[in-house]
Parts: structure tokens; C-alpha cells; sequence
């Protein structure tokens, strides 16, 4: 698996159970609000600044993941998607890389086959059982409460740059 971290050029996450809590609020108007965990955004940079793209590929619309993943620089996200592997393809295939240069991080069925493609795979404690199984690192924590931060970190340290990152910050 080591090996498989270290060629890894790209790494999509999930959003409703990753990014989030997977919770759902609904205010009296019909909109959606979504809760965004501040440690987890920082592991997204700390990949961004190590040269790893990051996309988000969700099964939901919402405006407010859109303008999260502006807040961190995102430029690969697609909403509403319900085929998340074919979506990854295009996206690998149009930067010239492929799956064993690819990580995919999801908690539900729509999330297995990017998963099962991809060189490395996550998955949040509070996942369900199959895609945990799917998994080659299932975090201690759950989605949208620290489980992203746990996998950059594990990321960053194969590739040998989270040092750098533990003695300068994260600016």
C-alpha cells in the first residue's frame, strides 16, 4: 500500500459523510445548510500544497459544497453525480494520469466503484459495513468530524512531506 501512496497524484473525496456528517438541515425555505469541519479543510490544503490535486465528486447539489470547496481552492467538483467512476475517469484521463495514481475516500454504495478503482482507498469509521471492507484505511474518526484530516495525514506521511508541514504550519 506504501507504494501505492507515494505514486498517488490525485485523490477525490465524497461529500454528505465524508466532508460532512452526512446530517441534513433543511431551513424553512427549502434550502440546505451543510457543516464543514475546519481541521478537515486544512488536510485538504496540506494536500494541495504538497502537489496532490483534490476533487469532490457528490451525489448531492447543494450550494453551500460549492462554495466551500471555492473557499479551499477545489477546481475538480461535480454535484449531483450518480456515476462517481466514469466523472473520476474524465478527470484523471484529461490530466494524463489513471487510477493507480488515484485515491478515492466515500461511506455509501454509490462511492464503491471509484473506490475498488482507485490504487488507495478511505473510508470513515461510521461508513457502512461494505465500503469499510472495501477500504485499505478506515479512519477512527467520522466523516465531517476529522476523518479527511486523518487520511491527508496518512497520505503526507508516506510521501514523506508531512514533516514539513508539522514545522512550518499550514498558511
Amino acid at each position: 500500500m506504501s507504494n501505492a501512496l507515494e505514486q498517488l497524484k490525485f485523490m477525490a473525496f465524497d461529500v454528505d459523510g465524508v466532508m460532512t456528517d452526512g446530517t441534513l438541515t433543511y431551513l424553512p425555505d427549502g434550502s440546505e445548510t451543510k457543516t464543514f469541519y475546519t481541521l478537515d479543510g486544512a488536510g485538504i490544503r496540506m494536500l494541495q500544497k504538497s502537489g496532490i490535486t483534490v476533487g469532490w465528486i457528490t451525489g448531492r447539489s447543494s450550494p453551500a459544497v460549492e462554495h466551500r470547496a471555492k473557499n479551499l481552492g477545489i477546481t475538480h467538483l461535480a454535484q449531483g453525480v450518480s456515476d462517481k467512476l466514469k466523472v473520476y475517469g474524465t478527470w484523471l484521463s484529461e490530466m494524463g494520469l489513471d487510477f493507480s495514481q488515484a485515491g478515492f475516500m466515500g461511506d455509501d454504495l454509490i462511492d464503491l466503484s471509484a473506490m475498488k478503482a482507485c490504487a488507495f482507498a478511505a473510508a470513515p469509521i461510521n461508513a457502512v459495513r461494505v465500503v469499510r471492507d472495501a477500504a485499505h484505511l478506515v479512519t477512527e474518526e467520522h466523516g465531517g468530524r476529522g476523518a479527511v484530516r486523518t487520511v491527508c495525514e496518512h497520505i503526507l506521511q508516506a510521501q514523506g512531506k508531512l514533516d514539513a508541514f508539522l514545522t512550518s504550519g499550514i498558511h
